[in-house]
């Protein structure tokens, strides 16, 4: 049975812990790797430069509507191409673990699902989406 007093609030904990970590690596590929070159990596890859650009955005845009809870359920979906990508162009050839060189796939697999669970359960507790809803 489903508890109506702390969904909202497990909700919350799913779009934050999402939200942060796409967050973190929009900008691993935005300061660290730096847009040119995970645009080079994309190429190296077979997918085309420009790619890259629209996934650092998809990414950092993505994390922020997530962590203020802002239309959470269309960009979990929205996400979930991003991590598709991830997983059938690079990681589901290296394996099941996330600890393998290049990284498994497990880890963006649970992500899908997590963004799935979001797009399920909504916004949740203390989400700016629903004040700008009622205003």
């Amino acid at each position: 049975m489903l508890d109506l007093k702390t969904a909202p609030y497990a909700a919350l904990v799913l779009r934050l812990a999402t939200g942060i970590a796409f967050l973190a690596h929009g900008l691993l590929k935005l300061i660290v790797f730096t847009p040119a070159g995970t645009a080079g990596f994309f190429q190296s890859i077979g997918l085309p430069g420009a790619l890259a650009y629209l996934v650092i955005a998809a990414e950092l845009a993505g994390a922020v509507a997530l962590i203020a809870g802002v239309y959470t359920r269309w960009v979990a979906l929205g996400l979930i191409p991003v991590l598709l990508g991830a997983v059938f162009t690079v990681h589901a050839s290296v394996g099941w673990l996330f600890s393998n060189q290049g990284g498994g796939w497990e880890y963006p697999v649970f992500w899908i699902a997590a963004l799935m669970a979001l797009a399920l359960l909504g916004d949740g507790a203390l989400a700016l989406g629903a004040k700008l809803k009622r205003a």
